[in-house]
């Protein structure tokens, strides 16, 4: 089924703290909510409250870049772009990834996809395919409400209900399972990632992780691949791992389970229709994941990757898509990143770091700080895609190259029984989110307040969820943010 897309040259725009728009150079924008709102907490803070020097000194810094006094806060950015370093044409062959297919002989076409930066119908020839797949999957999906929009202070019964022996809700409880990925295995292993792309900074990234022999992993909008396809191929050829970051960007726990279907079966396809590979890795937008929207996403052999989390108030969050709407400046940022530095050398493990590649100024503070600050870090960082800080090869990232002996795919675990079962996938909680890891809610249904475990319209249990109690009861988390 085919539908009217926007402009394929469309830029979308960031609502900030304080409703700041990001314009593009073209007429049509669109929109993403940002606001850190997913709790009570003072997000947007005034400019004289911002720091105004780098209050730490610089191990390095890239001879070209941008001057940090040149770096504007709360406001649109439009320096200069580059060119992508190639144009590919179809059928062309990746080098990366043996045996990888060709890429497709021609780009995705717009009008044979949804609608950009708002969730896709759900009643489709497509969505109705991809729901039907999820429902004979075999995965059982819990009967849990969606969230509502407004954060964890809007949520008193699902914040209550977050804990590992609730929702497991990342967002407001901390919480992960032991299928999401939050950590590289292997301490001072940076899986370097860069969300919400492709945007026209991507190639100046590109540009300085050629220059620097960098390769990351880029979570990409299905809007903005259907609007920059050349692009997210220039990203693949050149040995990055692309995964799914969904459609239009919302928070997934407040859509319904056949929106969240169609969020991530849009993004998949787009990616597939773009490069001939289908990914089997995706990060939930703000973080916003809960047992419901996991089900689903491994129904759809998608493995969640989120950030790293030490404490219920620090995470490896960089902070810097907040510089466009005004909450913080490059100078915070660069604090964040210090910080960050510190406390991957406390930790027994590798880490994960949210970046994003959407802005001219997170791609300015990217390339001519962050980055040379991390290649002139001792001990120096092994900084790799995601997929490879997990000590496995590229390949692994798609369905269509993956090693299924050796990284079985999500649906593999599936063992489908008649009733619910008390034993499962194990949980950690950390507590409430550090600020800037989520914001608040774009869209979405209304939560109930009480967390079924045993409607009668589940599909059938998955070994993932086993001995998840979806009960209210558990003790209140604190506040995200």
């Amino acid at each position: 089924m085919k539908y009217t897309a926007l402009s394929a040259l469309l830029l979308p725009a960031l609502v900030s703290a304080h409703s700041a728009r990001h314009h593009a150079r073209q007429a049509t924008t669109a929109t993403y909510d940002y606001s850190a709102a997913f709790s009570n907490a003072d997000t947007a803070a005034a400019s004289s409250s911002l720091p105004t020097t780098v209050t730490f000194s610089l191990l390095s810094v890239n001879p070209t870049a941008v001057p940090l006094s040149e770096i504007n806060t709360g406001t649109t950015q439009t320096q200069s772009t580059i060119a992508i370093s190639t144009t590919y044409a179809g059928s062309s062959k990746p080098t990366w990834i043996a045996n990888a297919p060709d890429l497709p002989p021609s780009l995705p076409i717009p009008t044979n996809y949804p609608t950009l930066d708002v969730t896709p119908p759900t009643d489709s020839d497509e969505a109705q395919q991809w729901i039907k797949e999820v429902m004979d999957s075999g995965v059982y999906i819990p009967d849990i409400a969606p969230t509502n929009p407004g954060g964890c202070g809007n949520n008193t019964a699902a914040v209550a209900n977050a804990s590992s022996t609730g929702t497991c809700w990342w967002t407001c409880g901390g919480c992960t399972r032991s299928t999401d990925v939050s950590v590289c295995p292997t301490q001072n292993s940076w899986g370097v990632s860069y969300d919400d792309g492709p945007s026209p900074y991507t190639p100046n990234l590109l540009q300085y992780f050629d220059q620097e022999d960098i390769r990351a992993t880029f979570f990409a909008i299905g809007s903005r691949i259907i609007s920059r396809p050349a692009i997210l191929q220039d990203e693949y050829m050149t040995g990055n791992q692309i995964a799914v970051h969904t459609w239009s960007h919302p928070y997934m726990t407040t859509k319904t389970t056949e929106q969240v279907i169609v969020e991530l079966g849009w993004t998949k396809k787009v990616i597939k229709d773009t490069l001939g590979v289908t990914p089997i890795y995706w990060r939930p937008p703000y973080g916003d994941i809960d047992d419901r929207v996991r089900a689903i996403s491994q129904a759809m052999n998608l493995i969640p990757i989120l950030w790293t989390r030490i404490s219920s108030t620090q995470t490896f969050d960089t902070n810097d898509w907040s510089i466009p709407g005004g909450s913080v400046n490059v100078y915070e940022v660069l604090d964040n990143w210090e910080l960050i530095m510190g406390n991957s050398t406390k930790i027994d493990t590798g880490f994960i770091v949210l970046e994003h590649d959407l802005f001219e100024q997170t791609v300015d503070v990217a390339t001519g700080y962050i980055l040379p600050q991390a290649l002139a870090h001792q001990p120096k960082y092994n900084m790799t895609p995601i997929v490879e800080c997990l000590d496995m090869p590229l390949a692994n990232g798609y369905l269509e190259t993956n090693d299924n002996s050796s990284n079985p795919l999500p649906l593999a675990s599936v063992t489908p029984v008649s009733t619910y079962s008390a034993s499962g996938a194990s949980a950690t909680s950390t507590g409430s989110s550090s600020s800037g890891a989520s914001g608040s809610h774009s869209s979405g249904s209304s939560s109930s307040d009480s967390q079924s475990s045993g409607s009668s319209n589940l599909m059938a249990v998955n070994s993932m969820l086993l001995g998840i109690a979806i009960a209210a009861g558990a003790g209140a988390a604190t506040l995200f943010l």
